[in-house]
């Protein structure tokens, strides 16, 4: 989605909100809100016991859509698991209807931690979208066959008229399941096809979705007042219809416009007996379940710390640290959201007549207005949380304990502090999950995230108008200050919070964007040496090329080299540094990337890291193995080494020599090594790549120690060598070596290379990647590794894979996977062909070797 559509869409939501105010606006004018409280406190307590059963059955048969969802596209996962997930991610779905909280973002998180991919992420997304239109529509054509008269009053149609769109929806059903049960699986619209369910799994699908909005429609249908009320088959539809305004709107949780839509249909009820029944209702099902969520999850870390319920918890860790940074900026949303609403409304008066007894006035109206600084701040800091950042985690923990202490000081409100408290219980054991020591001030905020806080703020606002609409308004209520003036006190938080939220979004929103990518100058080349050179990676020294830009970490000690071709953003390898950096460093990577709407990339990155970058949304290929030899037992002993020992043997014999030159010597046999060089290239018909491989270029040779093979005194081999900070590793670089070089040449070398590490007190030897190695070829494998694998057996006129595994394995190394990180799904094949450019110097260079 561009920039200007996610702009639209986020400028629409506000809009449609603001429409959805003025319908309720207009719809209760005539009403107060103590007229909403009275008709809520008459729902009897029977009703409400059997609403929260139905939401129960509701999500449990919410959990259906996602176990349908996984058979269809052939993932086997235990059903507890999808059960436990489904439920989280539908509690912040139905609560916040946010899209950077939900849907595909929260999916990714939990099924690529499982080990599904992007693509069949996607056709989850998708097939839970259909499983609930279908459900949608049924009811809908249901209502309008069966019940045409109720609806027609609801939506101002004609009994006739509604009665033929139902048979209108019913003929589509009807074609639809004809097309399933007729055997075509797919449908084609343009380049994009669509594989359709089995007439079997429509079916399901259908039912399952049927079955959950009647219970969700039943949680609400039991709490509207018994007298005057549709069929239950009319309401059904009708809130169908309600619902799906209220997700097309991308208002988050659909708030406003799901109750505005819901009062004009039932006009012969009285609004504010609607309004109390939804208020009722959004609390059971909306505020319950999450409320439940956020306490699971803590419960579900602690339970992961204690050594006898570690077992038993294992298998739900996975899908807790996938979902918990939406999970919790949800529930930030959700806190402060209370409080703003809660400083917008009267407070209890016995209550306040109570406090007034005990505190002085000051106490009471600042504890009103720092209440509601604490709700703004909350929804602010929600983006913090879902960025992973520990600067939000413990300014949201000191928020929901300041909002306990204002909510009792205001005016005893309980309720809002018994929420705050149980937040802070499910937020405080989730430490871990903020890692990122990233700075607050400078995260920015994208359309789609104001327009949630603005539809917030506005809707308290909306609440301070409703609550206190007969009250005569004028300049002297600012600073008027009694126990009893609420209306005044509302109107203070209001205009404070509305200050602080603008302020605050405004100066993100219009923070200068970061500078696009530039070649590193010599001061960063430098710093970058000096990190580089104390890694204990010995492949870090490739940033020396001088071919990347480089992106540091605040402090100066850790930093990424990345290229850029077409829309991709290449990293190189994990973050160079401390590892404590490293988490910083990639999400600081990935948000340079989103200024620019480019795409994230990490190149050759460890199995070690790969959480950090799952954190990001991002999709996995496997590129092959690194071969690596443990140092500490190496020799040429024993039968394994027979083959290595008649290359080095029969090298020897033929005068070969070798030595380890240091760096600053390196200068005075360039000419010798071009040479070597220069023939190497010729006699392959190829020309020197980049990035990831390393060139020969005076400058970048000129840092390192360099190997040589000698035959009569003329070089005829060599090989630069990096070495890590510590004495960790070696890895071999460039190597190049000519025609007439002699037999096991680089047998040799890389033999002696290995006992001159072992001599000096190095621990491993590098000997890089071999592509497409390790991969694995069954039906249950993701696309790209069948087609690795294919390319691995099949693709040897392309280049040697095999072969280069075989000559590898010959030195009995140890075997580590290698992995690219990136947007999946349809932008794979372009970021593959942006990172071969990149590594080729271009198209030029992949189309001429």
């Amino acid at each position: 989605m561009s920039k200007i559509l996610r702009g639209l869409v986020a400028l629409s939501s506000v809009v449609v909100f603001g429409l959805a105010l003025w319908v309720l606006h207009h719809a209760l004018q005539q009403f107060s809100l103590a007229d909403v409280q009275r008709a809520l406190h008459r729902t009897p307590w029977p009703a409400i016991g059997i609403s929260v059963l139905a939401t129960i059955l509701s999500y449990w048969a919410l959990t259906g859509f996602d176990s349908l969802a996984a058979h269809y596209v052939g993932a086997k996962l235990p059903y507890r698991r999808i059960a436990l997930a489904s439920f989280i991610s539908q509690a912040i779905s139905h609560s916040t209807g946010f899209a950077a909280l939900t849907g595909t973002s929260i999916r990714y998180r939990l099924y690529s931690n499982a080990g599904i991919s992007a693509g069949d992420v996607a056709r989850i997304v998708g097939f839970c979208a259909l499983t609930f239109g279908l459900g949608a529509i049924c009811v809908v054509t249901a209502a309008m066959l069966l019940e045409p008269r109720p609806v027609g009053i609801a939506v101002a149609l004609h009994a006739g008229l509604v009665h033929n769109i139902g048979f209108a929806f019913l003929a589509a059903l009807v074609a639809y399941a004809a097309v399933t049960a007729g055997g075509r699986r797919s449908l084609s619209f343009g380049r994009l096809q669509v594989t359709l369910p089995s007439w079997k799994m429509t079916g399901a699908q259908t039912l399952l979705a049927v079955i959950d909005l009647a219970f969700a429609a039943a949680a609400l249908y039991l709490l509207l007042p018994p007298v005057a009320k549709p069929s239950f088959l009319a309401f059904l539809g009708l809130y169908a219809v309600a619902i799906l305004a209220g997700v097309v709107s991308h208002v988050p949780g659909g708030l406003g416009v799901f109750e505005g839509l819901m009062v004009v249909m039932l006009p012969q009820l009285p609004p504010t007996q609607v309004l109390g029944s939804l208020v009722l209702y959004r609390a059971i099902y909306n505020l319950l379940p999450l409320v439940i969520a956020a306490a699971s999850l803590g419960l579900i870390e602690l339970l992961q710390r204690g050594r006898a319920f570690a077992a038993t918890a294992r298998w739900l860790g996975g899908t807790i640290e996938a979902l918990s940074p939406s999970l919790f900026a949800a529930m930030a949303l959700l806190g402060g959201a209370v409080l703003l609403w809660s400083g917008a409304t009267p407070a209890v008066p016995i209550r306040l007549e109570t406090l007034a007894n005990i505190l002085p006035l000051p106490i009471i109206e600042i504890s009103h207005l720092a209440g509601s600084v604490v709700g703004v701040w909350l929804l602010l800091l929600a983006r913090g949380l879902f960025r992973r950042l520990d600067g939000a985690y413990w300014l949201t923990c000191g928020l929901y304990s300041a909002g306990i202490v204002f909510s009792l000081l205001k005016g005893f409100d309980w309720e809002e502090a018994s929420l705050m408290a149980i937040l802070l219980v499910g937020l405080a054991p989730a430490r871990r999950a903020f890692y990122r020591r990233a700075s607050l001030i400078q995260q920015r905020f994208t359309l789609s995230w104001a327009a949630a806080i603005v539809t917030v703020v506005s809707g308290s606002i909306w609440l301070a108008m409703f609550s206190f609409q007969h009250h005569v308004y004028s300049r002297q209520m600012w600073w008027h200050f009694a126990f009893a003036s609420e209306a005044p006190r509302a109107l203070r938080a209001s205009v404070a919070v509305a200050v602080v939220a603008g302020a605050y979004m405004l100066s993100r929103l219009l923070a200068p964007a970061r500078q696009r990518a530039r070649p590193a100058d010599a001061h960063q080349l430098a710093q970058a040496k000096a990190i580089a050179m104390a890694s204990p990676s010995a492949d870090a020294q490739i940033a020396l090329l001088g071919d990347k830009s480089f992106l540091f970490n605040p402090a100066g000690n850790a930093f990424l080299m990345y290229g850029v071709s077409g829309r991709s953003w290449v990293a190189l390898g994990d973050p160079v540094g401390p590892r404590a950096e490293w988490p910083d460093l990639i999400w600081q990577f990935r948000e340079m990337v989103d200024q620019v709407a480019g795409w994230p990339v990490f190149y050759q990155v460890s199995p070690q890291a790969l959480p950090f970058y799952l954190d990001l949304g991002l999709s996995f290929a496997k590129l092959g193995e690194e071969a690596r030899v443990h140092l500490d037992g190496f020799s040429l002993q024993g039968p394994t080494r027979s083959e290595l020992r008649y290359g080095y043997k029969r090298a020897q014999k033929d005068g070969a020599t070798f030595e380890v030159i240091p760096a600053d010597a390196v200068p005075a046999v360039l000419d010798d090594l071009r040479a070597v060089s220069d023939e190497w290239l010729e006699k392959r018909h190829t020309r020197e790549k980049g990035f990831s491989l390393g060139t020969f270029d005076p400058a970048y040779l000129g840092n390192f120690p360099c190997a040589l093979v000698r035959r009569q005194d003329k070089i005829v081999a060599f090989a630069n060598l990096w070495l890590s900070g510590d004495e960790e590793e070696i890895a071999i670089d460039l190597m190049r070596h000519t025609q007439d070089s002699g037999y096991g040449v680089m047998d040799y070398l890389f033999i002696e290379a290995m006992l001159w590490g072992q001599a000096q007190g190095y621990h491993w030897f590098s000997f890089g990647i071999a592509p497409l190695s390790g991969m694995r070829d069954n039906a249950l494998a993701p696309l790209w590794n069948r087609v690795g694998a294919f390319l691995y057996r099949h693709g040897e006129d392309l280049y040697n894979f095999q072969g280069l595994r075989r000559y590898k394995e010959k030195f009995l190394p140890e075997w580590e996977p290698r992995f690219m990180a990136s947007p999946g799904g349809l932008a794979l094949p372009r970021v593959a062909a942006d990172v071969a450019a990149l590594i080729s110097g271009g198209v030029k260079g992949l189309v001429t070797k």
